[in-house]
């Protein structure tokens, strides 16, 4: 590979993790919204901290912090009750879920790392739209454009050519 080959790689991996992160930003405001109906005994900081919880655990993040990992634990069931629930409750975060936890592990894997287990869980949990197609990065952030046009977030265009799905295999 050559050095403009594995820069032109290594730019369109970082275009692909904010696509990432436009669904996780769109998957936050919706389960804001729902939880604020849902548990109303908890003020807007536990309901916002069990949001970000659900989605670490999706993604297979985690907040190092001990305040963070000390809600994880207090409320392990109910982030695990949310993930099991989530495709009964929020079906149209699905397909932009998968294809999400599927340009990670493809985005992690040409950075050597293996987050696989991602998926798995997933599938476990009942959310992993299996039998969905994995995005090409052109498609791929042609859908977040338009997810973030649905939801009132700003993406700013990036030029993906069908020649730059080739980079990430």
């Amino acid at each position: 590979m050559t050095a403009e080959s594995s820069q032109k790689k290594s730019a369109l991996i970082q275009v692909l993790r904010e696509g990432i992160g436009v669904v996780q930003m769109v998957i936050f405001k919706e389960l804001r919204t729902s939880f604020a109906k849902k548990y109303r005994e908890r003020d807007i900081t536990s309901r916002s901290m069990l949001v970000g919880a659900i989605i670490n655990k999706m993604f297979g993040m985690e907040n190092p912090e001990p305040k963070f990992q000390k809600f994880n634990q207090e409320n392990k069931a109910v982030i695990e009750q949310e993930l099991i629930d989530l495709s009964r409750n929020h079906p149209d975060l699905l397909n932009r879920i998968t294809d999400a936890l599927r340009v990670q592990v493809l985005c992690d894997n040409q950075e050597g790392e293996d987050s696989t287990a991602v998926l798995q869980q997933a599938e476990e949990f009942g959310f992993l739209v299996k039998d969905r197609e994995i995005p090409l990065p052109s498609t791929f952030m042609t859908l977040i454009r338009r997810l973030g046009e649905e939801h009132g977030l700003t993406v700013a265009p990036v030029q993906i050519n069908t020649e730059d799905d080739s980079l990430i295999q």
